[in-house]
């Protein structure tokens, strides 16, 4: 459960107190004292099943209200402990029977923290792909598992797939294009540590990123569907095991790596892992949120939002039978 806190005009709070928290299931509800210019703050105990039809409720009643502010604050612990809400008609998404851990604008607040091209999100790159560098070089699975923990790649794929899904085009475009400078600057860096130490005899770590068989297809959908969910469930815990199965640097590295040591069979095929992870990665995680219920609030939000996931799982799903054909063919060629 959430703590919701909604401050506006006094008059409008009786209107949200009749129509919302006794309507849409609020646990408990309490006043604050009225402040300057007659504004006053109510807050509600709002149970997770009933948490974004009751946002939704308040964006709609506060839209031609003056100055109105909504803060979703956390709760470790209510006591005595409250009996549950009965459910709603609506469910947690606006007519949506799927329920999340999670609210659209909780999940939009903490993925876009991903899809932002600042310096933080740069030097995470460059520190990665040198750890995924040294790893690779010397054979050591630790210090690749460390570089794949650190995942920078993985939030502006995330970031994209809920894009897609809200029909978002602001995201879409920053997460697209984030993506786009991570990518380059890793492969970049790693061509540029490949000329200084040239690889011969690759190790089996490094050979291990530059074959991609159906079960790595496989495993990147699976990856990125459990990404998906661990965000909409709130079990950000989870994140840890995805970048892990599904990671995109340590090919990246090895694109560079083989590209500067001009080893183009093994690079190319470094390059088709790279890419199918980045696919199945958007495909599932598009079809987790749309199967979760993520959806915006207005129905012209929504009825652009169709189109957009539309066109989203379509180009995905074509991309990924073109990469299957590929990995299909790539082994035949070497059986």
């Amino acid at each position: 459960m959430k703590l919701i806190e909604v401050v506006a005009d006094a008059g409008d709070l009786q209107t949200l107190v009749s129509f919302i928290a006794e309507q849409h299931g609020a646990l408990d509800y309490w006043f604050g004292q009225a402040g300057e210019g007659e504004r006053q703050s109510i807050r509600m105990l709002v149970a997770d099943d009933s948490r974004q039809a009751v946002l939704d409720n308040l964006q709609e009643l506060l839209g031609d209200t003056q100055n109105p502010r909504i803060v979703v604050l956390p709760v470790e612990v209510v006591l005595p402990r409250p009996e549950p809400a009965p459910p709603t008609s609506e469910g947690s998404n606006g007519g949506s029977r799927k329920s999340t851990g999670a609210t659209r604008e909780e999940l939009y607040h903490q993925i876009e923290k991903g899809a932002r091209l600042d310096g933080n999100f740069l030097v995470l790159v460059m520190l990665s792909t040198v750890v995924a560098e040294i790893g690779l070089l010397e054979n050591n699975v630790a210090v690749v598992v460390g570089a794949m923990v650190i995942a920078p790649l993985l939030g502006p794929n995330l970031a994209l797939a809920f894009a897609a899904t809200l029909g978002d085009r602001y995201l879409m475009r920053d997460s697209l294009f984030t993506n786009l400078v991570g990518v380059v600057l890793a492969l970049f860096l790693s061509v540029s540590i490949g000329w200084v130490w040239p690889v011969v005899n690759p190790g089996v770590e490094m050979l291990a990123r530059t074959h991609v068989g159906f079960d790595g297809v496989a495993l990147a959908l699976a990856s990125g569907a459990a990404a998906a969910l661990s965000l909409t469930s709130g079990i950000a815990s989870a994140l840890v095991g995805v970048m892990v199965a599904v990671a995109l640097l340590p090919p990246t590295a090895t694109l560079g790596m083989m590209l500067a040591s001009g080893q183009n069979a093994l690079a190319a095929g470094a390059a088709l892992l790279l890419a199918v992870n980045i696919v199945c990665v958007n495909l599932s995680a598009t079809l987790v949120f749309l199967f979760k219920g993520i959806r915006p609030r207005t129905w012209i939000e929504k009825r652009q939002a169709q189109q957009s996931v539309a066109w989203a799982a379509l180009f995905w799903t074509a991309v990924l039978l073109m990469l299957s054909l590929a990995v299909y063919l790539r082994d035949w060629v070497q059986a």
